[in-house]
């Protein structure tokens, strides 16, 4: 049941429309990836509240649909 990463960036797209958004498959099943989100929603948060923002708007995927997201997020500079 592996997520597409295009669905990935549309879903964080669409909860922060301002965001650059990288998505790489990490082993190539759908199912690992690795995402860079920088949006300036996330300027003067702390990191975890930046990703629990990125979690939220994959709207429970996470465990299920999406196995593991690697985070790296920013504002920009």
């Amino acid at each position: 049941m592996a997520m597409p990463a295009a669905e990935i960036e549309a879903l964080i797209r669409a909860a922060l429309p301002d965001a650059q958004v990288t998505i790489e498959d990490l082993a190539g099943d759908g199912d690992h990836y690795a995402a860079t989100v920088i949006s300036s929603a996330f300027r003067g948060l702390p990191r975890v509240k930046q990703h629990q923002i990125v979690y939220a708007a994959l709207q429970g995927r996470m465990g299920g649909e999406l196995h593991a997201l690697a985070l790296q997020t920013s504002a920009p500079e």
